[in-house]
């Protein structure tokens, strides 16, 4: 016969093993999103672009800027061979993972010397194994008490180009 706490503690590593899996995944992609803003505020191209996929897309905060990876390190390659990425703090973050464990997705709070407080969201993918970012959004949330002036200039800035 088995002892009763022997029982009890079989059921309880069974029943948390499936918590501490998705822990240790959100804790993996935590770490490639540490490494993304880590990496680019050392300007470090090569491992910086190599937590994308070769499919990723990026978004900056300007409406124009929706990059595939091959236009973003276009756009990057000026800024990093000169030694001056960019710096991005994370203040908050939260972490959701597909079912599969396969797809992870993110919402991030951000803190840049520039912009101020900013918004980063995406999409991460497994790829043979490891966690790759495959989509990054970068947006400057705006209050709404100040939306719609913003919209105004925004609107005379685009009437006169």
């Amino acid at each position: 016969m088995i002892p009763r706490s022997l029982v009890l503690l079989l059921v309880s590593v069974i029943l948390t093993a499936p918590l501490s899996l998705a822990q240790s995944e959100e804790d993996a992609v935590s770490a490639v999103l540490d490494d993304i803003h880590r990496l680019a505020s050392e300007a470090d191209f090569e491992g910086y672009f190599n937590l994308y996929t070769p499919d990723a897309v990026f978004m900056g905060t300007d409406a124009a800027e929706r990059w595939s990876i091959a236009e973003f390190k276009q756009y990057a390659r000026p800024a990093f061979d000169r030694g001056s990425g960019w710096t991005y703090v994370m203040t908050e973050r939260n972490i959701f993972l597909s079912d599969d464990g396969n797809t992870a997705w993110f919402d991030e709070r951000l803190e840049n010397e520039g912009f101020g407080e900013c918004r980063g969201t995406g999409v991460l993918v497994k790829v043979d194994g490891v966690w790759k970012v495959s989509q990054y959004n970068l947006t400057v949330p705006i209050p709404n008490e100040l939306l719609r002036d913003v919209v105004a200039q925004i609107r005379t800035l685009e009437s006169e180009k």
